[in-house]
């Protein structure tokens, strides 16, 4: 039987905008000649950065992109608790 499950944990998240600041950071990979893209190191190893991404961290410390449409019908902001 399949059952339906919610996500219980909290996450913290930044939305990436490229600057040298968040790439030291988050130890962001940058954009070379032959590979165009950001990465960023995560559990699963090393995965495409887009500006306008966020960045989620996780409640190990761990890291991980998603994509701006998918985190905002994912996510939604707890009011009052910034860092």
């Amino acid at each position: 039987m399949i059952k339906i499950y919610r996500k219980t944990a909290t996450i913290k998240a930044e939305q990436f905008d490229g600057s040298d600041e968040m790439v030291k950071k988050y130890n962001i990979t940058p954009p070379m000649p032959l590979d165009p893209d950001y990465t960023i190191q995560t559990l699963e190893g090393p995965l495409i950065l887009g500006v306008g991404d966020w960045i989620a961290t996780g409640v190990n410390g761990e890291h991980w992109p998603i994509v701006d449409n998918v985190f905002k019908q994912t996510y939604a902001e707890l009011p009052g608790l910034h860092y």
